[in-house]
């Protein structure tokens, strides 16, 4: 910050200011500028400044792996769950002695179909229950429309339905080619961004909050990130300037926070699991066939033998007394 002192200095919100008055009184700071009473002599430490409030932060489910996920507690505010299937197809398969049915979904390896399809119902109830029609005049449908169509006077008010979202999601995730995981991160962006920016997710802007929302995810999370020329190859009518400036905003609003450490990962996955059984969107199931089997029986024994060979390892640094009976031990020699 050159020679001046000024420019960082943050009075009264540090409390080491007062116990540190004298040590300042006897040894003064010379600067270049002179320092008027109202900014003080102080200069907080970096980490007093940029530490966030540790409160603010479990409150907010896309930092904190404590913190109730916003769709999941939005999906039980008015206890009616939405059925994702028709009642002669609602079936659940069960394990029996002869057949074990497994679902290939991970929390490493998301099911990529049926991610997205959870990720478009927690969408849906945050359109569903939202709290209020906040918004901004970059995600607004009708000031920077996605396709050359006229939008309905009635766009700001009909809340769209779950397969309009799912196709909307599906379509840019197939012609990117984009993974499950990054739909999971996409989901984490977007109440980021409700969080941060104080708004709603409604009507009139879910479509370029959730464009935004994959455009930042796919850049973090695949190595191979798809341009924003691209999606203009698939949203035909959108101009790159338009997703470089929404792009811009997004990141903005986000306070330039793209990290997403694996525990709020994992908590976004499970949550997303726990909505899909709460309305009755099962996985895929398929039985276990002797080849997945044997493959899951070499991962394990893989696993076994890792973790023997570091108890090996730990047993040869240090020997508690508990292991020394048994101990076989060689007999002296007199001479």
């Amino acid at each position: 910050m050159g020679g001046s002192v000024s420019c960082c200095i943050s009075p009264g919100e540090s409390p080491k200011i007062h116990r540190r008055e004298v040590e300042l009184e006897e040894c003064p700071i010379t600067t270049t500028e002179d320092v008027s009473e109202d900014t003080g002599t102080y200069l907080q430490h970096i980490s007093d400044r940029e530490l966030p409030d540790e409160l603010a932060q479990e409150a907010n489910p896309s930092d904190h792996p404590r913190a109730s996920t916003l769709f999941l507690n939005k999906s039980q505010t008015d206890g009616q769950y939405f059925s994702c299937m028709s009642p002669g197809l609602l079936s659940k398969k069960y394990s029996s002695c002869s057949t074990i049915f497994l679902d290939d979904s991970t929390v490493s390896q998301p099911n990529l179909k049926s991610t997205i399809k959870c990720v478009a119902l927690a969408i849906y109830y945050h359109i569903k229950n939202r709290d209020s029609n906040r918004s901004l005049d970059i995600f607004d449908e009708k000031k920077h429309p996605l396709s050359r169509e006229k939008v309905p006077d009635d766009y700001s008010v009909v809340d769209p339905e779950h397969k309009l979202i799912y196709r909307f999601i599906r379509t840019l995730f197939s012609s990117a080619q984009l993974t499950a995981e990054c739909a999971i991160v996409t989901l984490v962006y977007l109440e980021r961004l409700l969080t941060y920016a104080e708004m709603d997710i409604c009507p009139c802007n879910w479509k370029r909050i959730v464009l935004g929302a994959i455009l930042l995810a796919s850049k973090v999370w695949d190595d191979q990130a798809v341009w924003n020329v691209d999606y203009c190859q698939i949203l035909k009518d959108i101009t790159v300037e338009d997703m470089n400036e929404m792009e811009r905003h997004f990141l903005e609003l986000l306070q330039f926070n793209i990290n997403v450490p694996a525990s709020v990962y994992a908590k976004y996955y499970f949550d997303l699991r726990s909505l899909a059984d709460d309305n009755n969107l099962s996985f895929p199931l398929e039985p276990l066939s002797t080849k997945r089997a044997q493959k899951l029986e070499a991962i394990s024994r893989l696993c076994e033998d890792k973790y023997k060979d570091l108890s090996k390892s730990a047993m040869r640094r240090s020997v508690s007394a508990d292991n020394l009976v048994g101990i076989k031990t060689a007999q002296a020699v007199l001479s």
